[in-house]
């Protein structure tokens, strides 16, 4: 795990707080057990991507930590709190759509389609939920919101439709308006999988500099490099479970377990 050095004097220091507590998940769709028992932390600070072959549970277990997908067994905690789930005693009770969206608020979730609104304009999808959910002034949303623009290279798209712009610019929409309600923890399932080669990099290099200002970041992905570069912990999933996990260099560059090599050997 990367920590500040002397050298590096300006790189995000990772704290021991947690915010990410999963223990013993498990998700079952019908008679496919999906998620066996899956046991992940996250401190803050901290980027993890979760690498492995389709179908391993990278995206369900992505999902579950804002309750996207409820869970059969298990505990998942975020910043010390369930997300979907009241506790009384050892069982757990699932809340109400509304009070999910509101311990959701703190949780920025990028989705590999985007999931624009296409009626609205990039400013006011970028402002909806600031407004909308923590009704935040309209006046304060949108300075927040041309802020963000700026800071994703697309201040000039504010009146634009989304109908109007690339894969790569929408998807930078996406992360500027998760970026709005101030989230505690940004998720992000395989953000540049649906997008064209060219604009893979505009959209990476967002993320890096997200990463780099000590966002916590959960980032499941097929781009290797970039979790070369930018996780302070790579995990790999299979069949359900965390087959190896450590430092980039450990995981990607000398994997120990045999599926782990299995894989990258496949797509490196």
């Amino acid at each position: 795990m990367s920590t500040a050095t002397p050298d590096a004097a300006a790189a995000p220091q990772i704290t021991d707080t947690l915010v990410v507590e999963a223990t013993g998940v498990h998700k079952l769709f019908g008679s496919n057990h999906v998620l066996k028992g899956v046991d992940l932390t996250v401190k803050a600070g901290e980027v993890v991507c979760l690498i492995g072959p389709s179908g391993s549970g990278k995206t369900t277990m992505l999902r579950t930590l804002n309750h996207l997908e409820t869970i059969d067994a298990g505990l998942i905690l975020i910043s010390g709190q369930l997300v979907g789930y009241r506790q009384d005693g050892t069982r757990l009770h699932e809340l109400a759509p509304k009070e999910v969206c509101r311990r959701r608020e703190k949780i920025g979730m990028v989705f590999q389609h985007f999931n624009l609104f296409p009626h609205m304009t990039v400013l006011q999808n970028i402002i909806e939920a600031p407004t909308g959910v923590r009704r935040q002034p309209r006046k304060a949303a949108t300075e927040n919101a041309l802020r963000l623009l700026k800071r994703v290279g697309l201040e000039d798209k504010a009146a634009a439709y989304p109908v109007s712009l690339s894969g790569g610019q929408k998807q930078r929409v996406a992360i500027a308006r998760a970026l709005a309600m101030e989230p505690d923890l940004m998720l992000f399932d395989e953000p540049t999988s649906a997008l064209d080669p060219e604009l893979v990099g505009e959209v990476l290099a967002v993320m890096k500099d997200l990463a780099q200002s000590g966002m916590t970041m959960v980032v499941v992905t097929h781009e290797i490099g970039f979790a070369r570069q930018v996780a302070d912990r790579v995990i790999f999933m299979a069949d359900g479970v965390i087959v190896e996990q450590g430092p980039p260099a450990q995981v990607i560059d000398h994997p120990t377990n045999p599926r782990t090599i299995e894989f990258l050997q496949a797509v490196l």
